[in-house]
């Protein structure tokens, strides 16, 4: 399959559930990564917030209504933001609810339309956030990771290229933010001491599109 090639709704929803599951699985797995991360210079509850967030949607996976994939991402988008601690349960939940919007009129999905609604998700952090490109948080890896998808999707590149595209322009933007001094969050109130080390959020976005390229090729399809 094409990364523009349009698959039947039944497989949308297949694929919305094997993203989620990925994302979900792998920030538990990752808590005291993520956690470390955040202790440099922030509060370090980050990886605590994100992992007990998904072990809810973990937990209660057969819950969730499964009309669609717009109907699935906006209740995961419920979730997370009623069950993730502190500031991250409002961007992240933000961000999976402007995606389940922006997907809701699309009968099936294209990569053009995951591009758009990731763009959406992206919009929708920056206002929760009061954030933006260069502050030194999740959104730097989340907008070159986004256009190197849509590059690689525009090239007509096979899905699992143009995740692996993804995920290396992930990695390579959250190592970047190392050289930032943070504007936003904890890690701005430590001012230039935040420098030389990465955001983790940013870095959050590079183990999960990593993980996302990794497992593609072993997704169930339908």
């Amino acid at each position: 399959m094409s990364a523009e090639s349009s698959p039947s709704p039944s497989g949308d929803l297949a694929v919305a559930e094997f993203v989620v599951r990925v994302i979900a699985e792998t920030c538990v797995e990752n808590e005291k990564y993520f956690c470390d991360l955040d202790s440099v210079v922030g509060d370090g509850d980050f990886g605590y917030s994100l992992a007990r967030g998904f072990e809810q949607v973990l937990e209660h996976w057969q819950d969730f209504d499964r009309t669609d994939a717009s109907t699935f991402i906006l209740k995961i988008a419920t979730a997370i933001t009623s069950r993730i601690g502190g500031t991250s349960g409002p961007i992240w939940g933000t961000g999976f609810l402007r995606v389940g919007m922006t997907l809701k009129a699309n009968p099936a999905i294209t990569a053009s339309d995951v591009v758009a609604a990731l763009r959406s998700g992206v919009e929708g952090i920056k206002k929760r956030g009061n954030s933006d490109v260069g502050d030194k948080t999740l959104i730097d890896a989340l907008v070159p990771a986004i256009d190197a998808f849509e590059r690689a999707a525009d090239a007509g590149t096979e899905a699992s290229d143009a995740l692996r595209a993804m995920a290396t322009a992930a990695r390579s933007a959250a190592e970047a933010t190392s050289a930032m001094q943070a504007k936003r969050g904890r890690a701005s109130y430590s001012g230039e001491r935040s420098i030389g080390s990465p955001d983790a959020g940013a870095v959050a976005v590079a183990v999960l599109a990593e993980r996302l390229a990794d497992t593609w090729p072993s997704r169930p399809t339908v």
